[in-house]
């Protein structure tokens, strides 16, 4: 099992579409793709959250969530505002190892890396499974900072940045954004691999595992 985390500069940046588009681009390869999503906030009991917009865009149903709070607010907040327990290291480690049969498994993080998902953050699980993050950015201005601070983040703790991804690429890229695409792997010294058109997590599932290949310059293999 090769176990991928993505995480975000920060929230609304295209995690959970980058997830998907990551996913189908797995499973174009052959390989077969399972997605964990530990602890899901703002999403009432019952209420289709960001799993299934996975599954709904690529198919892929071995798909786990450990924890779901009804407040859009950061896991750990969530979580004791609403009277519930913690999500913990170990319990996400023991479901994440559930998913063993999997070629790759994708865990897709709250918010930004530092953002405490229960009693730890993205980070201390990476550490815990000596796997390597990919970070989803956003395309516009104040990219750069949020990267650089998230990728020396990463290196500090001797966790291997797998690359950046631009989760929503604008139809009409304004100057910024044009310059960060050349910036970002310059600033953070950290390959940018793709960028996912802005939109596209609401097409349809044959459109969408089609097109996400093309989105990433490189074989994903190369990741883990």
């Amino acid at each position: 099992m090769g176990v991928l985390l993505i995480s975000g500069t920060s929230t609304d940046v295209g995690k959970t579409v980058a997830t998907a588009a990551l996913a189908a681009a797995a499973r174009a390869e052959g390989r077969t793709v399972a997605v964990c999503k530990p602890a899901q906030t703002g999403i009432a009991p019952g209420e289709p959250g960001d799993l299934a917009d996975v599954t709904r865009l690529t198919g892929i149903t071995r798909t786990l969530e450990l924890a779901r709070y009804p407040e859009p607010l950061a896991p750990d907040t969530a979580a004791r505002r609403a009277g519930m327990p913690l999500l913990t290291l170990a319990e996400t480690v023991a479901g994440i190892e559930t998913l063993a049969d999997a070629d790759l498994v994708l865990v897709e993080g709250a918010g930004g890396l530092l953002v405490r998902m229960g009693e730890f953050t993205l980070l201390d699980l990476a550490e815990k499974l000596g796997a390597p993050v990919l970070v989803v950015a956003a395309a516009g201005l104040g990219t750069l900072n949020h990267s650089e601070l998230t990728t020396r983040t990463l290196a500090a703790a001797g966790v291997r940045c797998a690359g950046l991804v631009i989760g929503a690429w604008p139809d009409e890229p304004d100057l910024a954004s044009e310059c960060n695409r050349d910036d970002l792997p310059r600033i953070t010294g950290t390959p940018l691999l793709g960028a996912i058109p802005a939109g596209v997590g609401q097409w349809d599932r044959d459109r969408f595992t089609g097109a996400a290949p093309g989105w990433f310059d490189q074989d994903l293999k190369n990741l883990l």
